[in-house]
């Protein structure tokens, strides 16, 4: 080689060099602003692109790197939010290497079709094999559905419709595909070896899947019921002394809690709910406590909610009806690791029955789990009365994981969490109220909402989706060991 053409291959090598930091640095900044507490949505759509342009551009292992890079350094946006609810470190290292390693494996597979001259193979490998990653890895998972880059969608309604049919797994399917075709499509193999047919052929997948999916979600979002309805109060009270007290001081705030229910019931307040873990109380000071919420309940004829730490292990949310009774219990059943470790899990699920519709109950983190809340669709429920407790910092994402699980299921939300928002939606995701708990001493919201029961397909069929994706993905993953590169522009993919 002269030293014309040395110094030509390094100029060359450099510049892919470049190009390839730029691609990392391109995609770590999108996924990090796009993913996390407040995702930034279009930005999720638009990260892989960057690092699925270099991959076929560089060597294997590189492109391997760039891509595990991207993402690891992406996930540095949770390290925070891992410090504020104690995630001991090993497991912040997996929360953050696990899904960055994935993506890596996955972008190398998008990589080696494209190079084959698979375009339309690789257009969906990457969307295929993630979806199958974030199905096999919480279908067992205390967290469920937590990290799943569908609540970075929370803000594009027409797109999230999708879930009502397919449940949570195909909005991630979706994001990954556009930016994956996009990428089959600006590749060398698409511009050096194949006729314009086959484009015309991803471009023709490509955009029958977006059309078909974004004129359901219109035509749903369209369609939004509007009776019958009920309007319901939410409380919460973020002052230090009120966070955790035990005992009387439990007693006491449940007072004051009830001292604000009579200027929600003059609003036209039915239903009020109160978050969860009011308090650490016995069944002496527990008496008390009914008393004072059965009183109120009868004084202002409406339903009362309130959780309590029900000693010495229960999360239980207690039912008070305008008759001045206590008329239902429910206990929480999932718990947050660690934080609720010694508590006992609740097996039942509880409804309530009114003129305008039947209500279900749950708390707080049973909201991450689509199966129960599948089970109250099937109950007939309309409304779910979710009492709740965040994390200040993760109120809105935590707020929104709710949310998607009543447009999956067919059901409007009523929750009332301490340190997050309180929050009314319907079940096509739009928010019909919202107040940050912080806002005042006791924060208060009153809104009207839809309790018509909408059965959905997902609720109907469940994880149909994953579980043909799953063998897709094992087939597409096996096929790379047989299917030879394409050697002739004119053979059909």
């Amino acid at each position: 080689m002269t030293s014309a053409n040395t110094t030509a291959a390094t100029k060359t090598s450099a510049q892919r060099g470049l190009w390839a930091l730029a691609a990392l640095a391109l995609t770590a900044l999108a996924f990090f602003f796009g993913t996390g507490l407040r995702p930034l949505w279009l930005l999720t759509w638009l990260a892989p692109l960057p690092v699925l342009w270099i991959a076929p551009r560089l060597r294997a292992w590189p492109a391997w790197g760039v891509s595990f890079c991207a993402f690891a350094l992406s996930g540095l946006n949770m390290v925070s939010y891992f410090g504020l609810v104690s995630v001991p470190v090993p497991v912040r290292v997996l929360a953050i290497a696990a899904p960055a390693l994935a993506f890596a494996c996955f972008v190398a597979v998008h990589r080696n079709l494209v190079l084959r001259g698979h375009l339309l193979r690789a257009a969906f490998s990457l969307p295929v094999l993630w979806c199958a990653y974030e199905f096999l890895t919480e279908l067992r998972s205390p967290h469920s559905t937590w990290g799943n880059l569908a609540y970075t969608q929370m803000a594009c309604l027409p797109i999230l419709q999708i879930v009502s049919i397919t449940g949570i797994w195909a909005v991630s399917f979706l994001v990954f595909l556009l930016p994956s075709a996009a990428a089959a499509w600006f590749s060398p193999a698409a511009s050096s070896r194949h006729t314009r047919a086959h484009r015309a052929r991803l471009v023709a997948t490509i955009a029958a899947v977006y059309l078909a999916v974004l004129g359901y979600g219109l035509a749903r979002l369209h369609t939004t019921p509007l009776e019958p309805r009920v309007t319901v109060g939410l409380i919460a009270s973020d002052l230090r002394q009120n966070l955790s007290p035990r005992g009387a001081a439990t007693v006491r705030l449940v007072a004051a809690y009830a001292e604000q229910i009579p200027a929600l019931a003059s609003q036209g307040a039915k239903v009020i709910v109160i978050p969860e873990k009011l308090g650490h109380i016995d069944s002496d000071d527990l008496e008390t406590a009914d008393a004072i919420l059965a009183q109120t309940a009868r004084a202002t004829h409406v339903f009362i909610l309130a959780g309590f730490q029900h000693l010495p292990n229960l999360n239980e949310a207690r039912l008070y009806s305008p008759q001045g009774k206590l008329v239902a219990t429910y206990e929480k059943h999932h718990m947050l690791p660690a934080f609720e470790s010694d508590l006992l899990p609740g097996t039942t699920r509880t409804l309530l029955d009114q003129p305008s519709g039947r209500c279900g109950i749950e708390i707080c983190k049973d909201m991450d789990f689509p199966h129960l809340s599948t089970q109250y669709a099937d109950d007939g429920a309309g409304l779910l009365l979710v009492p709740a407790w965040d994390f200040v910092t993760d109120g809105w994402l935590h707020g929104r994981m709710a949310i998607l699980r009543g447009v999956e299921s067919g059901f409007s939300l009523a929750r009332a969490p301490k340190q997050g928002i309180l929050t009314v939606s319907d079940d096509r995701g739009h928010v019909l109220a919202e107040r940050n708990t912080g806002a005042a001493p006791f924060a208060t919201l009153v809104a009207s909402v839809p309790v018509a029961a909408q059965r959905t397909v997902y609720d109907v069929t469940g994880n149909w989706f994953p579980l043909f994706d799953v063998p897709v993905a094992l087939v597409l993953l096996f096929s790379l060991l047989f299917v030879p590169p394409d050697p002739d522009p004119r053979t059909t993919q």
